[in-house]
């Protein structure tokens, strides 16, 4: 029992990567859907971005592997192992898009601040709702009156 325990523990420790990637992915998930909040919306990606960032990064890491940088004279030795740089260089790109998607998501946000006053999505969606239901009566009068 005792041993159990303790396999368990050291599997749990020995995956400390993909635990913390998922509490931050689940944190950037419910931070999207729960908060009303532009701002906070565009945090909530960041998070859950972060996470995936985490886990190609840490799917990309060999044990006991060592840079992929070839000898210049090109005489690599078999034994070596090196990791696998693809993840990481998939991740410097995304990271280059990430930011170019949070500085359009705070972009946007500014603009409906301004058009609408406010970054709340609810408070948003009540001017729609009333700007629509004005929009609706005005052309009923006006179709009225052509009639």
């Amino acid at each position: 029992m005792v041993n159990e325990i303790s396999q368990d523990w050291t599997f749990v420790v020995g995956h400390l990567n993909y635990w913390l990637f998922i509490v931050l992915m689940m944190t950037g998930l419910y931070i999207v859907v729960a908060k009303g909040n532009l701002v906070k919306k565009v945090v909530g990606l960041n998070i859950f971005q972060t996470a995936v960032f985490m886990l190609y990064i840490s799917v990309g890491k060999v044990k006991d592997g060592t840079a992929p940088i070839f000898p210049v004279d090109m005489n690599i030795d078999p034994n070596v192992l090196y990791s696998n740089p693809l993840p990481h260089v998939l991740i410097l790109t995304a990271i280059v898009v990430g930011v170019a998607t949070t500085a359009l998501g705070l972009a946007l946000a500014i603009r409906i601040r301004e058009e609408y006053g406010t970054i709340e999505e609810d408070s948003i969606q009540k001017i729609d709702r009333e700007t629509a239901l004005r929009d609706a009566n005005l052309h009923s009068e006006i179709v009225g009156e052509q009639g």
